[in-house]
């Protein structure tokens, strides 16, 4: 990976659930739409589509949004054929194809029926990506990827990983494994609170679900977590590994963690006790800015 392609990434990013245009009415996509202008104002380095984003919601979101980086975090590929993604890319006129970056994930057991070997199906998927008429190469993809094979698929088939809920310890394990060359971009959840308790209220009530998902659990018990972290939404020990809690400068610093432990690109997820991850919280986004005015 080139220091371009980094460039192109930055420093800092914005990962939320909440971009998602199909998922509005007509006055929360035109709210979506100001908040996406004032994302690319606040200079971030790339906006994250959270929660299994279409490829209609991809191009909506391109096209809402004039020269900042678009991710995917993540574009299940249980969802989408890979012919019918790379069709509509396709359809992105040249310089928004050239910012738009396709991240792609093999998501849950649990919440895909259909799902089954995992990592093969991934390979073929790329095979796809690779064969359509007009091919998605790696250089305009990533992979979610948690364990040591899918972080090797991910730097010999695509630009890199994009972990989620990882702590700074797995970043500098993803490091190893990816090499030098390959991006690094994992997701941090971030609660911009002083109140100890209840930024760790907030978390939980984030954290629940995704405690029930194997993916996940499995790869906190590799890096040393217990059966007994996971109980009531996840210990304190817990939270406080997966999660940036505390005021601006605590987020600050927490990032800088993840950054110092190898990560090229941190994409920021800012939960409200109001709103989970499912708002668009446009003062926090801008307090962070503040901080992280030197990154972006």
């Amino acid at each position: 990976m080139t220091s371009e392609t980094r460039e192109t990434f930055g420093r800092v990013g914005i990962w939320s659930t909440a971009l998602h245009p199909s998922r509005r009415d007509h006055a929360g996509r035109v709210a979506l739409v100001e908040a996406l202008a004032e994302l690319e104002e606040l200079n971030y380095g790339t906006l994250w589509i959270g929660g299994s984003p279409s490829p209609a919601d991809a191009a909506a979101v391109v096209a809402a949004t004039r020269t900042v980086t678009v991710a995917t975090g993540i574009l299940s590929i249980w969802d989408h054929s890979a012919e019918e993604v790379a069709a509509r890319i396709a359809a992105f006129d040249t310089s928004e194809r050239g910012r738009f970056v396709l991240g792609l994930g093999v998501s849950h057991g649990p919440m895909v029926p259909q799902y089954a070997k995992p990592y093969s199906a991934m390979v073929a998927y790329l095979d796809a990506l690779d064969d359509a008429a007009e091919p998605v190469g790696p250089e305009h993809r990533v992979l979610a990827a948690l364990g040591p094979k899918m972080l090797e698929l991910a730097a010999d088939r695509a630009l890199g990983a994009h972990p989620y809920l990882v702590t700074a310890e797995h970043t500098a394990e993803a490091r190893t494994a990816l090499g030098p060359d390959a991006l690094l971009a994992p997701e941090l959840s971030v609660v911009l609170d002083t109140d100890p308790d209840r930024a760790r209220t907030t978390a939980r009530s984030m954290l629940a679900m995704y405690l029930q998902l194997p993916n996940y659990t499995d790869n906190l018990l590799r890096l040393g977590f217990s059966e007994s972290d996971f109980d009531g939404g996840g210990s304190a020990r817990l939270l406080d590994a997966l999660f940036a809690l505390g005021d601006a400068e605590r987020i600050r610093a927490r990032t800088q963690e993840y950054l110092d432990a190898g990560a090229d690109h941190v994409a920021l997820q800012v939960l409200t006790a109001e709103e989970g991850g499912g708002g668009l919280p446009r003062a926090e986004w801008r307090e962070l800015a503040g901080v992280f005015a030197d990154l972006l």
